[in-house]
């Protein structure tokens, strides 16, 4: 399995071109490193923190932030089994989060305060799928 951590210049800049003006949902799936690495030179480098430990210390320096901009965490699960997909697709993390539209998930992600927090999780994630979703309502008939 390829290494997904950070959004690919072409995909980010795809994502900037989309329409920023309506509600946007961003499915999250996140494997965990076993040990996190840090930057020799970060505050957490010689704490041996786990994946899921660094990805904690994400959560809570990014929360005030992703709260701020107007996003929350609308769905949360833990992965059970895997019945289609590869079977190296094994998931520590699933959730969606919502922002009130692109234009808040890029004041996130550019904040000088995020930028400090996202070391956390660049240190914490051993891959990863952050998925731009467009919210439509459910018909009530099945999947359509």
């Amino acid at each position: 399995m390829e290494n997904h951590v950070d959004p690919e210049r072409e995909n980010f800049d795809y994502f900037k071109s989309l329409p920023r003006d309506t509600p946007i949902e961003m499915l999250n799936l996140v494997r965990f490193k076993a040990l996190a690495t840090y930057p020799v030179d970060h505050r957490h480098a010689q704490n041996n923190l786990s994946g899921a430990e660094a990805y904690a210390e994400y959560g809570k320096e990014s929360g005030p932030i992703f709260e701020r901009v107007g996003g929350s965490i609308i769905w949360r699960g833990q992965m059970e089994a895997l019945l289609i997909g590869p079977s190296d697709e094994a998931w520590d993390a699933c959730f969606i989060a919502r922002y009130p539209n692109s234009g808040a998930f890029l004041e996130m992600v550019t904040d000088p305060a995020y930028q400090i927090a996202v070391v956390n999780r660049q240190a914490a994630v051993q891959t990863s799928r952050l998925i731009r979703m467009d919210p439509i309502a459910a018909d009530g008939n099945g999947f359509g």
